[in-house]
C-alpha cells in the first residue's frame, strides 16, 4: 500500500477548549479540515512518543457515534497508516466506543494513545456538534502543555498523509486489530464492583429507570445493568444510539432529561433514577422524590467507598472542580483524608490520578471518576450507587439524609446563560474581574472576597490561570462564574451558587426556592439585565 501526501492550508479557528476540539458539524465536514487537525495532532504524539524514547507507537480510535463519526473514524485510520504506525486498535462496529470504555481500551492494550472522537454532551447531527481529542497512554485527555503545541501545529501545516486504500478495506488492513469495547469494559466494572450484591438487590423488587437519551452509552447499559445484574429490560429507555440523538440534547441534568426527572417525582416512581449523556462519561442520578445534585453525589460516594470491593480499603483522597460544592470536602474531613481543587475538565485530575494522591474525583457537570481509567466514568458512578444501595439497603432519600445529619446540607445550583457573543460574555466577565465587591452588601448580604482562580497543580507545580471568578459572602454562601469551554459557537457563561446550612428543618427544602435570592443577587452583582438583556435565556442544570 501507499499513501498520498495532500497539500492543504491552514485553518485557523482550530484553537483548542477544554476537552479538545469542538466545532458545529458543518465545519468539521469542510475539505481537510478534520484531516488538517489529525495530522496535526499525529505530528505532535509521534515528536513526544519519540522524545519519550516510544519507537513503537500504537494508537487506539473510536468515537460515540454521533454524525460524522463513521467517516471520521476511516480517515484517521488512514492517516495513522499513513503515518507509520503498525498497530491501531479499534472498536467493532465501525468504531463506535462510549469514552470510558475508550479509556479502558487504551490502558488495557498498552496503547501510546488514543483519537477519540465526541462532542460529549453537545447536541448531535449535521446541525449538530463533532468533536476530537487526543487520549494520551494513561487514558486521559491531553493537558494544556500538549494542546498547545497542536494548536501551534494546525497553523503552520501544509500537508498530511493518508494512505490510498479503500474504506471497505479501512478494517482489514493489517494494522488495524479490531476489538470489543463494550464487552472488556463490563469485564472491568464487574470486578470493581459487587454484582452478586445488586444481583440480589434487584431480584428483591428494586425498580430503576435508565434513560441513555439516545446516545451510546444504550448498549452497555443493556450488557450490564439487564445482561449481567438482572434489571428488567424496560428499565433502559432511549436505548439506541442515533446519529442525531433523535433531537434530543444527551446531557444528563433536570433540564434536558426533564420527562426522567419528572417521572422520579411522582408517587409511582422507580426505586432510583439514572441517565448518561453522549459519550457515556457523565451521569444524573435521582431517588423517588429526590434529586441527587452532582456536589452531593460525589460526597455520597466518597462517605460509602468502602463497601465497593474495588476500593474496601476506602479512599486515599478526592479531588473536585473548583466550581462542584464543597459537599465532599466535609466528608473528606471527617475521614481525615486529602483533597483538592482543580479547574474544570477531567483532564486535571489525571495527574492526581496518576500520582496516588487521590482515587476519587468528581465534577460539577455530572462527571465522576476514579483510578480505574482515566476518564470520567457514567456508568461506573451509577454502579457505585447501586453497590451502596445494596450494601446498606437504605433509600436514595435516606442516605441523603443522613450525610446532612452528619456534616450539614450544601444547598448547591448551576445556572448559565448562552450568550450570542463571545465579546459581550467576556464583557462581562472582564468587568467582575475589575468590579470593586470586598466589603459591598446586596440586601442581608455580606461580599467578603472576590478571588480569580488560579491553579498549581500539587504533582509538577504547572500553572493554569483565569479559570473563573469565586467570590465569597456572609452566612457562608459562594458564587462561581467562569466562561465554558465546551460550545461550538457563541459563549455560554456558567454561574454556581452553594449556600451550607446546619440546620435539619431545612434539608428538605427544595434547593432552587431556597437559594433564589442568592440566585437573584448574583445576577444584580454581574448586570445580567444589562450585559445579556432583559429576555436573556437562563437554563438551570441542576
Amino acid at each position: 500500500m501507499a499513501y498520498k501526501v495532500v497539500s492543504t492550508k491552514p485553518f485557523l479557528d482550530q484553537k483548542l477548549g477544554t476537552s479538545g476540539l469542538r466545532k458545529k458539524t458543518k465545519i468539521y465536514m469542510q475539505e481537510h479540515y478534520f484531516a488538517n487537525y489529525i495530522q496535526s495532532i499525529i505530528t505532535v504524539k509521534k515528536a513526544l512518543d519519540l522524545k519519550n524514547g516510544v519507537t513503537d507507537s500504537s494508537m487506539c480510535v473510536g468515537g460515540d457515534g454521533r454524525h460524522f463519526c463513521k467517516e471520521a473514524v476511516i480517515i484517521a485510520i488512514k492517516m495513522l497508516i499513513a503515518n507509520g504506525f503498525k498497530k491501531i486498535y479499534v472498536a467493532k462496529d465501525g468504531g463506535l466506543c462510549s469514552t470510558p470504555a475508550f479509556s479502558h481500551l487504551i490502558i488495557k492494550n498498552k496503547a501510546s494513545g488514543g483519537i477519540l472522537l465526541t462532542a460529549s454532551h453537545n447536541p448531535g447531527g449535521i446541525d449538530g456538534d463533532f468533536g476530537a481529542r487526543l487520549q494520551l497512554a494513561n487514558g486521559s485527555g491531553a493537558l494544556d502543555d500538549v494542546t498547545d503545541l497542536i494548536y501551534a501545529e494546525t497553523k503552520k501545516i501544509t500537508e498530511y498523509k493518508i494512505e490510498d486504500i479503500s474504506d471497505n478495506d479501512v478494517f482489514n488492513h493489517e494494522s488495524v486489530q479490531i476489538v470489543d469495547p463494550l464487552q472488556d469494559y463490563a469485564n472491568l466494572q464487574e470486578s470493581l464492583f459487587d454484582f452478586p450484591a445488586i444481583r440480589e438487590l434487584f431480584k428483591s423488587g428494586f425498580t430503576m429507570k435508565f434513560d441513555a437519551m439516545n446516545a451510546i452509552s444504550g448498549p452497555y447499559a443493556n450488557e450490564i445493568f439487564v445482561n449481567r445484574l438482572g434489571a428488567s429490560k424496560d428499565s433502559i429507555v432511549n436505548n439506541v444510539p442515533l446519529e442525531d440523538f433523535g433531537g434530543l440534547h444527551p446531557e444528563p441534568n433536570p433540564y434536558y432529561a426533564k420527562e426522567l426527572y419528572d417521572s422520579m417525582m411522582l408517587d409511582n416512581a422507580t426505586d432510583f433514577g439514572c441517565a448518561c449523556d453522549g459519550d457515556g462519561d457523565r451521569n444524573m442520578v435521582m431517588g423517588k422524590g429526590i434529586f441527587v445534585n452532582p456536589s452531593d453525589s460525589l460526597a455520597i460516594i466518597a462517605k460509602y467507598f468502602h463497601l465497593i470491593p474495588a476500593y474496601k480499603d476506602g479512599l486515599i483522597g478526592v479531588a473536585r472542580t473548583k466550581p462542584t460544592s464543597c459537599s465532599v470536602d466535609l466528608v473528606a474531613k471527617s475521614l481525615g483524608v486529602r483533597h483538592y481543587q482543580t479547574p474544570t475538565g477531567f483532564k486535571y485530575f489525571s495527574s492526581l490520578l496518576d500520582s496516588k494522591l487521590i482515587n476519587l474525583c468528581g465534577e460539577e457537570s455530572f462527571g465522576i471518576g476514579s483510578n480505574h481509567i482515566g476518564e470520567k466514568d457514567g456508568i461506573w458512578g451509577i454502579l457505585c450507587w447501586l453497590n451502596i444501595l445494596a450494601k446498606t439497603k437504605l433509600s436514595v432519600k435516606d442516605l441523603m439524609m443522613n450525610m446532612w445529619q452528619e456534616h450539614g446540607r450544601v444547598f448547591f445550583t448551576q445556572y448559565n446563560y448562552d450568550v450570542a457573543s463571545v465579546d459581550v460574555a467576556t464583557a462581562l466577565v472582564n468587568r467582575l474581574e475589575n468590579l470593586e465587591l470586598n466589603g459591598k452588601s446586596y440586601g442581608e448580604y455580606s461580599i467578603i472576597k472576590k478571588q480569580i482562580f488560579n491553579y498549581i497543580s500539587p504533582v509538577d507545580k504547572s500553572e493554569v490561570n483565569n479559570q473563573g471568578i469565586e467570590i465569597l459572602i456572609s452566612n457562608n454562601i459562594r458564587l462561581f462564574i467562569r466562561l465554558s469551554g465546551t460550545g461550538t459557537e457563541g459563549a455560554t457563561l456558567r454561574f454556581y451558587v452553594e449556600h451550607f446550612v446546619n440546620d435539619e428543618s431545612l434539608y428538605l427544602l427544595n434547593s432552587q426556592e431556597f437559594l433564589k435570592n442568592v440566585v437573584k443577587m448574583f445576577d444584580e452583582i454581574i448586570d445580567a439585565k444589562g450585559f445579556l438583556g432583559i429576555d436573556a435565556k437562563k437554563i438551570v442544570s441542576c
